[in-house]
């Protein structure tokens, strides 16, 4: 049975998990194991950012977790200015070291919901968020914090998303679910499925790719764009007017 929005892990339980989770999200070549394409879904996010985005110099990552995602960006950008923000001080410790190592530019990190922190309206030019928006509830969720990526991008910037999603149809639901849960049987065996089903059921509320890209232009982007899905995965993006 389907845990209901009101019955999901807090955002405080989701932040004690993270914290105890670091050295799984630090692989940069091979992701999160439990997603599927996340070293492809990285690469295409962070290759569309520049060429879709002119002049990078300000990066947001939401839900940065280990760091990976803007890892990935300096392997295409020499240096930026990063804000990071994380619900969990262990994942932003992890990441500000790691990206210290091959970044000149300033890094920020804010250990608070990306929902409530505060940042400057329009800074930043590029704006990441990998495995992060699965976790919103209801639609007023979804649309305050899609209006609050959408007011934090800069003129001409752009916002590439990867995550876990639903989608529109009970019976194209059921197929990719059947399709996800072969991916984990593969990877770890039955056991290892039911785990990630079971954590998946207590804390995530994902939507389809069709309800976020709609989203995303009712706040106010310009141009949306689908780069990739696989099963029950996607990577998609958006860009501001000039």
């Amino acid at each position: 049975m389907k845990t209901s929005l009101e019955c999901k892990s807090s955002t405080d339980e989701i932040k004690q998990r993270f914290d105890r989770d670091v050295e799984r999200f630090s692989n940069l070549q091979t992701g999160q194991v439990s997603t599927i394409d996340a070293p492809l879904m990285m690469e295409l996010i962070t290759q569309a950012a520049v060429c879709a985005t002119a002049n990078i110099k300000n990066v947001l990552d939401i839900g940065c977790g280990a760091g990976n995602n803007t890892l990935k960006l300096l392997n295409h950008i020499p240096s930026f200015d990063c804000d990071l923000v994380d619900l969990s001080p262990a994942m932003l410790h992890k990441a500000r070291e790691r990206i210290a190592e091959v970044n000149t530019g300033n890094i920020q990190t804010f250990s608070e919901d990306f929902r409530t922190v505060e940042l400057p309206d329009q800074k930043y030019d590029v704006i990441l968020a990998a495995a992060v928006f699965h976790h919103l509830r209801e639609d007023q969720d979804w649309e305050s914090t899609f209006k609050k990526v959408y007011d934090l991008t800069a003129p001409g910037g752009s916002v590439w998303i990867s995550d876990f999603i639903a989608h529109e149809t009970d019976s194209v639901q059921s197929l990719m679910w059947q399709r996800y849960g072969d991916y984990l049987d593969g990877v770890g065996g039955a056991a290892y499925r039911q785990k990630v089903f079971d954590y998946i059921d207590q804390e995530d509320s994902p939507r389809p790719v069709t309800y976020q890209l709609e989203l995303l232009k009712q706040v106010g982007f310009e141009h949306v764009e689908i780069l990739h899905k696989n099963s029950c995965f996607a990577a998609f993006g958006a860009i501001k007017r000039l």
